[in-house]
């Protein structure tokens, strides 16, 4: 697992941070032969599917001759060259498969511009937060090694005092047993009392 890891993570690249209801340029390079050229697909984002690492896509959707057109994309395929964040739309949902049922007017969102800076600062960011959880997922991964020995320590000791505390419980009961039994001879001394007398 560590080896695949190391590979994901050789392969990750700096992408801006996004998230649905931005629009985006996609520069994918096309094989064609001997040939490439790239080609770029613009569109909204209207969904970040779910997954972690080189496995993470996003799904763009434009609309071409009346017709709606949605492409996947892994976000780090060596395959797309680069990603430009053109606009950012005002959006309250993760998902925007509303989208697809709409089209002219309603089909607009209140957009607003980003700039270059933005976007620069945007894939810094976004870099800062990697290398953050690469540091933490590390710290976790080496914690549980050293600390197994001395979190098994304690249950031991809770496993003995339990052992200790359950020992008093049953004396107890033993230690009153003797002292029900003499009332009870005693009881029967005074019947046996009682008969010869009156005799």
């Amino acid at each position: 697992m560590n080896e695949l890891k190391e590979v994901q993570q050789a392969g990750i690249k700096k992408v801006p941070a996004l998230k649905a209801g931005q629009t985006v340029r996609v520069h994918q390079v096309i094989q064609e032969g001997n040939k490439s050229r790239i080609q770029i697909f613009e569109g909204l984002v209207i969904k970040m599917n779910s997954g972690s690492g080189m496995d993470k896509t996003f799904t763009v959707r434009k609309v071409v001759g009346g017709i709606g057109v949605e492409k996947m994309f892994p976000i780090y395929s060596p395959v797309i060259e680069k990603i430009e964040v053109k606009k950012e739309g005002k959006v309250r949902r993760a998902k925007l498969y509303y989208m697809r049922d709409r089209a002219g007017k309603s089909a607009r969102l209140k957009e607003s511009f980003v700039s270059d800076k933005e976007v620069e600062e945007s894939i810094e960011k976004l870099a800062e937060q990697k290398e953050k959880e690469e540091t933490e997922n590390k710290e976790v991964e080496e914690a549980p090694a050293e600390a197994t020995p001395a979190e098994g320590a304690p249950v031991e000791e809770a496993k003995e005092d339990s052992s200790t505390e359950e020992a008093p419980a049953e004396e107890a009961p033993a230690e009153e047993e003797p002292v029900e039994e003499p009332k009870q001879e005693e009881s029967k001394e005074e019947s046996a009392e009682e008969p010869k007398e009156k005799a």
